[in-house]
């Protein structure tokens, strides 16, 4: 089933109530309510929101992300289940006891995948996408040569124009794709759980003060969902500059848009579930594939 994604702007006191979500909007006379078990990702944006315990307590029995934003309204950070699946502790000894060439082969496909849907992405919009499908097929076992880095160098100057920098704290659009991606982040830090994985041990990312590092791994092929998204933003609202509220509400109906996936057509939240259980198949040794979806 698809879990739905909420997000909250006004002030308003969330509560739980029947294993249902009651919100009490400050001003507003009229409680709306939505079954807990039809949630997948709540966004909180106001510093006005209050969350009572037995919610917080029923939405991580249902492994509901919660994504909180800080004073600036931009995503700062995420609220998830310790215990998303049954056989967690099988699965983190076979994660943890992952050799150097299993790892190294994992991050391999997943940088094929990601330049792959690069070259989707330039496609789609008519772009030239020389020579990114060549590229992708020259990706070494950890990516030894950086072909992500010299697909990504083409990439971005064909996508936003010769001057764009990717840069976290660039230009615009920099800071719409820095949301898209912390969406993403969380979509995919939810299913890892889901599926029983530490996100903190990635496949190639380790950073020490990373708690997601598995996340930052998975999510490289689903970012040109995202920069598709962002490409098209810009054309529809080409006097826009920052990030306000139509810009959030389509960036977050990415979790729900459909791709294609194993000759399947499924919402991008369902994928994302579809490929971190690929990888504890992987690391468990019944299978040697990740599952990533494509462009189309």
């Amino acid at each position: 089933m698809l879990k739905r994604t909420l997000y909250f702007t006004k002030p308003s006191y969330l509560s739980l109530k029947n294993k249902q979500l009651f919100v009490e909007i400050k001003g507003d006379e009229q409680t709306k309510k939505v079954p807990i078990e039809d949630i997948g990702f709540m966004l909180i944006e106001n510093m006005q929101i209050t969350l009572s315990m037995p919610l917080i307590e029923e939405l991580m029995n249902n492994n509901v992300a919660v994504i909180f934003c800080n004073s600036k309204h931009h995503p700062q950070s995420m609220l998830l289940n310790m215990e998303g699946n049954h056989q967690q502790t099988e699965v983190y000894r076979q994660q943890v006891a992952a050799s150097e060439p299993l790892k190294k082969n994992l991050w391999k496909q997943t940088i094929v995948a990601k330049i792959e849907n690069q070259a989707k992405v330039l496609d789609k919009l008519g772009f030239d996408s020389t020579p990114l499908p060549h590229l992708a097929k020259q990706v070494k076992s950890g990516d030894s040569d950086n072909r992500e880095g010299m697909a990504a160098r083409l990439y971005w100057k064909r996508l936003f124009g010769e001057s764009f920098i990717r840069d976290r704290y660039g230009d615009w659009p920099n800071s719409i794709l820095n949301y898209g991606y912390i969406v993403l982040r969380a979509a995919v830090a939810r299913a890892l759980t889901g599926s029983g994985l530490l996100p903190s041990f990635g496949i190639f990312h380790s950073n020490r003060y990373n708690a997601f590092c598995l996340a930052d791994d998975i999510m490289e092929p689903y970012r040109p969902f995202v920069d598709l998204c962002v490409w098209d933003i810009c054309q529809k609202y080409p006097d826009i500059n920052v990030v306000e509220k139509e810009i959030k509400a389509e960036i977050l109906e990415i979790l729900s848009s459909d791709v294609a996936m194993k000759k399947q057509t499924r919402p991008l939240m369902i994928a994302i579930t579809h490929t971190t259980a690929s990888l504890v198949a992987c690391f468990t040794g019944t299978k040697k594939q990740i599952e990533f979806p494509l462009i189309v």
